[in-house]
């Protein structure tokens, strides 16, 4: 019989990631610019996060970690190392307005040799026998719970069980919605990412709605990585560990109609196709295993394939997703 109790809590924890990732494209590409180093930025968020908490665990030891500060040292580094990545992004799409898919590109390229770099050269430092960084320590505060989790039986455990930051990419989902659709704020950003043109007529600083939203967005995706990192795999940095979550997210952007609070149950959906293979029974035949790992790649395709016939306005992409913005042509 299918374990449903083991098997959503699971496929939340594997949604995560894509959630934040999705979330943080979403606003990016509501301003216009299409960033397609999100995978890159993640790798960057993680990778930085790390670096923080290895210094300072190897520096005071597990034994002797504050709580605050196991927390917010890896946190403030995930925070600077995603943002200077946005910032980098809107400096060449925005200001140089380079092309953006080939900046996108790019930055998922320097991202991955950057967390692979400084990755390796922690696990020298370490003096680790084997090809990985454990940071146990850190993790434990990543991924305490809530005191009931465990005394209120499969209601705990589907939706008690997990670390403070998938409870934070809910909440950031969920006001990024808000925000979006409710304010002044959202309503000038949709208007940049739909026609600059005429929300420059209107007095909106093009510029600084592209550059806040992008940084922000990078910003929220590297606390992605920074999660899979610290409590999905329970502290554990090894080379090439995200596969390709990154790419995942951003076609939840379009699964999404690009709305956040959509997401939420769409990135569950997502994980739970992840690690479906190892809940279906496949006996010996590891060619079956394989075809249900393809599962995410075929709803991937399927979306994009259906996305493209949608005729309805509201759930096509920003008209000028993509787009660098020449105010002297206005």
């Amino acid at each position: 019989m299918f374990d449903f109790v083991s098997f959503i809590p699971r496929a939340i924890m594997q949604g995560i990631p894509l959630l934040y990732g999705s979330t943080g494209e979403t606003l990016t590409e509501k301003s216009g610019n299409l960033n397609l180093g999100i995978p890159g930025i993640m790798y960057v968020g993680a990778i930085s996060g790390v670096m923080g908490a290895f210094f300072y665990e190897t520096r005071v030891g597990a034994a002797n970690m504050k709580g605050f500060l196991a927390v917010a040292i890896p946190l403030c580094c995930c925070l600077l190392g995603s943002f200077l990545m946005g910032l980098l992004y809107c400096f060449l799409t925005v200001s140089l307005r380079a092309n953006q898919n080939v900046t996108g590109l790019a930055l998922t390229t320097f991202g991955v040799g950057f967390g692979n770099f400084f990755g390796g050269s922690l696990i020298k430092l370490s003096g680790s026998s084997v090809p990985a960084i454990v940071l146990s320590g850190t993790s434990s505060y990543f991924r305490k719970t809530l005191p009931v989790s465990g005394s209120t039986g499969w209601f705990g455990k589907v939706f008690l069980s997990y670390g403070f930051l998938a409870y934070l990419a809910v909440l950031i989902a969920l006001v990024a919605a808000f925000i979006l659709k409710r304010t002044r704020v959202g309503l000038h950003l949709r208007a940049v990412g739909e026609s600059p043109n005429t929300a420059d007529a209107a007095g909106i600083n093009v510029s600084r709605y592209k550059y806040v939203a992008t940084c922000a967005g990078s910003m929220i995706a590297g606390l992605g990585g920074l999660y899979y990192i610290m409590d999905y795999t329970s502290g554990i940095w090894s080379s090439d560990a995200f596969g390709d979550r990154g790419w995942l997210a951003i076609a939840l952007v379009i699964f999404t109609v690009w709305r956040p609070n959509v997401g939420v149950l769409a990135s569950f959906l997502f994980g739970g196709l992840y690690i479906l293979h190892m809940y279906i029974p496949s006996g010996m035949n590891l060619a079956i295993k394989e075809l249900y790992k393809m599962a995410p790649y075929v709803v991937t395709i399927v979306v994009l394939v259906l996305s493209s016939m949608r005729n309805r306005r509201e759930n096509q992409p920003p008209a000028s997703l993509g787009l660098p913005y020449f105010r002297e042509e206005r």
